[in-house]
């Protein structure tokens, strides 16, 4: 039976030593990285136009057969989505307006959720911050697909269809593997957002909503952008389970694909990133990274070493709240 079908047991409570003291070793040789942490000034006008620029997109699909709606929506409207749902990301560690501004991040999230069609930042930044403090950790991290997952998509044709419905489980997992009481901010990103939807629909119709909703889900299924994904935590090379990638699809992505750095430095906001691989170049050049996402891709539909299951899983001792 091969790897793609077997799961392997969680290991004991060890957080690889990156996660626990790289970033203090990294920061006491390399003092400059200091000084890259801290809010993103442009990233708040970078995403206000991307939101207006799907507005736009609404009117502009309005009129379009239904054949053209899903096209562009997988083509155009799906990949600004992708990039907005990365830009979330960004924003959940607070670095559109700093960590002193919380809620003013947390209302710019709720903003550049708008074009994605459903409700999503306020339940991602409530999930997200377990995946860094427990990566990994068995029943924590959701980022981990389930046994089932692992055990029934690991053969090409299934692990193919596996990566189309990524938005299904992404969204579903959490449910199961580790579900939280709704938050007031979830309950406010659901109102403002079918709101939003709502407007769009009684001004043009349902084309556009079809459109901005039809993009996400694409786009977060079997697409080039969504390579990374796969990417990022799954073991490739035994040994290393966190992977960068330096590519031009970066340009489309707040620079996500700077994992490794982003994990031991996740208040650095996307655009400085390089800049920390640039300083740490001694650490970084040295550690196995990926060229292409699309390689990514056709490597974990084809290779019957990968699948759902080749990722790390750990046990980890809850964390004590300050």
């Amino acid at each position: 039976m091969s790897h793609t079908c077997k799961p392997s047991p969680p290991l004991s409570d060890t957080v690889p030593q990156y996660l626990r003291g790289l970033m203090k070793l990294l920061c006491a040789k390399y003092p400059e990285i200091k000084t890259l942490m801290g809010p993103d000034p442009h990233l708040k006008w970078i995403v206000s136009g991307m939101v207006c620029m799907q507005l736009l997109a609404c009117y502009l699909v309005k009129d379009l057969s239904w054949k053209w709606i899903f096209f562009w929506a997988y083509a155009f409207g799906g990949c600004i989505n992708h990039s907005l749902t990365l830009a979330i990301h960004d924003i959940s560690h607070n670095v559109a307006f700093g960590n002193k501004q919380a809620k003013w991040n947390r209302w710019f999230a709720v903003f550049a959720n708008l074009p994605i069609g459903i409700p999503y930042s306020a339940s991602f930044k409530k999930y997200h911050i377990d995946h860094h403090r427990y990566l990994g950790g068995d029943s924590l991290d959701v980022d981990i697909p389930t046994d089932f997952e692992g055990w029934f998509f690991c053969t090409p044709l299934r692990k193919l269809l596996w990566l189309f419905l990524q938005p299904l489980f992404y969204s579903l997992r959490p449910l199961y593997v580790n579900p939280k009481a709704i938050t007031r901010m979830e309950i406010l990103n659901a109102l403002v957002q079918f709101s939003i939807d709502l407007i769009i629909y009684y001004l043009w119709g349902l084309k556009p909503v079809i459109y901005l909703i039809a993009g996400t889900i694409l786009c977060l299924g079997f697409h080039p952008i969504s390579g990374h994904f796969i990417a990022e935590h799954y073991m490739f090379l035994k040994g290393y389970e966190t992977y960068s990638y330096y590519g031009p699809l970066n340009w489309l992505t707040f620079n996500v694909g700077y994992h490794m750095e982003h994990h031991d430095f996740p208040s650095i906001p996307g655009c400085r990133l390089p800049m920390v691989k640039k300083i740490a170049a001694e650490y970084y050049d040295n550690l196995p990274h990926h060229q292409s996402w699309i390689r990514v891709l056709w490597d974990f539909v084809f290779d019957d070493t990968l699948g759902p299951y080749s990722r790390v899983k750990r046990l980890c001792k809850l964390a004590k709240e300050s």
